[in-house]
């Protein structure tokens, strides 16, 4: 088995993947191809990208304190191992929403991947198929929802809502995303506005007035109703019509009532940090939370996503899942995140990154990783399931101790 292949054992990520590399190493001098530490794989990757597509999908809001930030938070708490627990066997599966993952991770819903590579959400979906991990597919994909829901295939996928300020597009593109196959509708919260981003500011960029990640909008029967033509032979306009309709700084609580009405899919609300905002959530009757900054990309001086994670879990108290998302790069992150109450994280960088090297074998060698070092971190701390990650698993570490 190679480095880049899927594990045979869904639960024994680490091992077998450990194995298949220091095999290839040691007898036949086979290196990985792709990088393996977060560091080298966003150098190697921003290497291989333009300057606007670098700057897209590497920076962040403003002075980029919020991604600092994000990073900082997790050396905040470290891991307090457990031994003798009998680590032979263990399992990282869980259950959500009626559907049974082989692990606490999806892949998170990232934008206009086109710029990245050509195959774009295709080759993420292949990938995140070998290893039956769902897919969080983005409004703004480079392909269609329907597209990349085919390459998926019986493997489960979960559909994120940029949500427009034009209602029969909101509604057109959530029937396509049931239509589809899709078994969640993810809803972002945080962008009802773009966030002052100053690497893309400063290089006049912005991928969605090149024809980037609008793909969706121009092949969908609302969104055409709102222009004269099709929207590849009147461009101008169809663009002026996407960034008029893209987002929507009107909405209120009361209009989650709309997206119910629309679907019977389990409903998640991206963007939650304030616990506030998590109890009228759940009151509002939402299935499930992701716990996000937005990468740090919508706001400089943000409180991080981790610092925020405990908060929301104790507001909910248990009555829907949360998940997390906002600086997840490597296992350790994913079990501090486990630990403080998330059900499941979002990978989202590493595999963009990933993608940017190597298409679909650079995902694929990405997830691969990410999964082995969680599934070591796991055992190593002495957890044999889920359930036995808990707060008990984590310190917070003393200040001026490092």
């Amino acid at each position: 088995m190679s480095d880049d292949r899927t594990p045979t054992d869904q639960t024994q990520y680490g091992p077998d993947r450990q194995e298949a590399i220091y095999r290839s190493g040691m007898l036949r001098n086979e290196l990985p191809e792709y990088p393996v530490s977060f560091g080298d794989l966003e150098q190697r990757a921003l290497e291989e990208l333009d300057d606007e597509a670098a700057a897209y999908v590497a920076g962040g809001a403003g002075s980029e304190s919020t991604m600092e930030a994000n990073d900082r938070a997790f050396d905040e708490w470290r891991i307090v191992p457990r031994m003798l627990r009998d680590i032979s066997d263990w399992d990282l599966s869980l259950e959500l929403f009626d559907t049974e993952l082989p692990a606490p991770v999806l892949l998170a819903p990232i934008g206009v991947q086109g710029i990245l590579h050509d195959e774009a959400e295709l080759a993420v979906a292949r990938a995140a198929s070998e290893f039956d991990i769902p897919l969080v597919c983005s409004s703004v994909a480079s392909h269609t929802f329907e597209a990349i829901a085919d390459e998926l295939g019986d493997s489960p996928g979960w559909f994120q809502l940029y949500w427009s300020s034009d209602r029969n597009v909101a509604a057109s593109f959530i029937e396509r995303a049931e239509d589809a196959g899709y078994e969640a509708v993810v809803v972002t919260l945080d962008t009802p506005k773009m966030g002052w981003r100053e690497r893309d500011i400063e290089l006049g960029y912005l991928p969605f007035l090149e024809g980037e990640g609008v793909t969706n909008y121009f092949e969908d029967p609302a969104f055409c109703d709102r222009i004269d033509g099709e929207p590849e032979h009147n461009l101008v306009e169809a663009l002026e019509s996407f960034t008029d309709c893209f987002g929507n700084p009107s909405l209120t609580w009361d209009d989650l009532e709309f997206i119910r009405e629309k679907t019977d899919l389990p409903i998640i609300l991206k963007g939650i940090l304030h616990p506030d905002d998590a109890r009228e959530a759940v009151a509002r009757g939402v299935d499930g939370i992701v716990v996000s900054n937005h990468g740090g990309r919508q706001i400089d001086g943000a409180i991080p996503a981790l610092e925020a994670l405990p908060e929301v879990v104790e507001a909910v108290d248990g009555t829907v899942p949360i998940l997390f998302d906002s600086g997840i790069r490597r296992g350790s992150d994913a079990f501090r995140a486990l630990a403080l109450g998330a059900d499941a994280v979002l990978l989202g960088r590493p595999y963009a990154y990933g993608l940017a090297i190597g298409g679909e074998d650079g995902v694929r060698s990405v997830l691969g990783n990410f999964l082995a070092d969680l599934d070591l971190t796991v055992g190593l701390a002495g957890c044999r399931t889920l359930e036995e990650i808990d707060r008990s698993t984590i310190r917070r570490r003393e200040r001026g101790r490092r």
